[in-house]
């Protein structure tokens, strides 16, 4: 397996950066994710590094060297990353949780599949135009899908997240068959807020990865002016064998079975591959309300 990856993640107008990104291989399988802490609510930066942590330490569990079933895995991990936020928030006793968006893809053998939950995106270009990109869980992009245009619903406003007390709604797509070339671009609506879908592809089709991402970022933090939302990319080009020294390629060749290679701090391994089932999810997220619950009573 071979590709080309760059990514880059800034801060913006913001006070701090609440984006998270990584990738992870074996030498048969990636895993790329990237995940934006949602503001309004507490220590969104958390809540995006802990959804990393928890897919990238069950990836390092179950890819030996491939994930079996990718889209059976990539279910799990959502709600394991969702299950591992409020038990942060329980052991805290945090009486709103911190939330973020999500969007992950695991590339093995020919093929791509990906998950997203919320607004983080991921687009597909192939031989210069978009192929694919996901579907925002927003009221706007909902309206949009539906045929009806209005100016009046704020694009920041989600349905769906990890850490909100319900539990959460996701996609997942594939496996997607990959051609030779085919670029893959994930990134948080710091992006493609301030771009247009349009000017994402030309600039992607046009260059490297290694190129094309700073240019991005760079255009999306000056179209934003002061108040820029933070602007976090990950792009990854597949099977670029002719312009491979010079992209930063990323060769898993020569790895040997059972090694593990991750930008992703895995954190702890057997306490974030525990409680999965959904039953535990649920006692997790009805731990949250009730506390709400009582803090409203308190207060009334």
């Amino acid at each position: 397996m071979k590709f080309s990856v760059f990514q880059v993640s800034r801060k913006g107008g913001r006070e701090k950066n609440e984006d998270r990104m990584g990738y992870c291989y074996t030498r048969e399988s990636g895993l790329f994710v990237l995940a934006d802490g949602m503001g309004g609510h507490p220590e969104g930066e958390v809540a995006a590094q802990l959804a990393l942590q928890t897919i990238a330490a069950l990836y390092q569990k179950e890819a030996r060297p491939i994930i079996q079933s990718t889209t059976e895995f990539l279910s799990r991990a959502v709600l394991a990353a969702h299950h591992q936020i409020f038990r942060y928030a329980t052991e805290k006793g945090m009486l709103d949780t911190p939330r973020t968006t999500l969007v992950a893809a695991i590339l093995q053998g020919t093929g791509a599949t990906w998950v997203h939950c919320g607004d983080s995106r991921l687009y597909v270009v192939r031989d210069g135009e978009l192929l694919t990109r996901t579907r925002d869980h927003s009221y706007l992009e909902q309206q949009s899908a539906a045929g009806v245009k209005s100016s009046d619903i704020n694009r920041n406003i989600l349905f769906t997240c990890l850490g909100s007390p319900t539990k959460p709604i996701f996609d997942i797509t594939g496996p997607v068959i990959l051609h030779q070339g085919d670029k893959l671009l994930l990134c948080s609506d710091g992006l493609w807020g301030s771009l247009s879908d349009d000017e994402i592809v030309r600039q992607l089709a046009s260059k490297s990865v290694s190129d094309a991402v700073p240019d991005l970022v760079e255009n999306a933090l000056r179209a934003g002016g002061e108040r820029s939302d933070n602007v976090t990319v990950l792009a990854m080009e597949w099977e670029t064998p002719d312009a491979f020294e010079s992209t930063r390629g990323v060769s898993t060749d020569g790895i040997m079975d059972g090694v593990f290679a991750s930008t992703i701090q895995a954190g702890g391994l057997d306490s974030m591959a525990d409680d999965l089932d959904e039953a535990s999810i649920e006692r997790s997220i009805a731990e949250i309300n009730e506390a709400i619950r009582r803090s409203a009573v308190k207060k009334g």
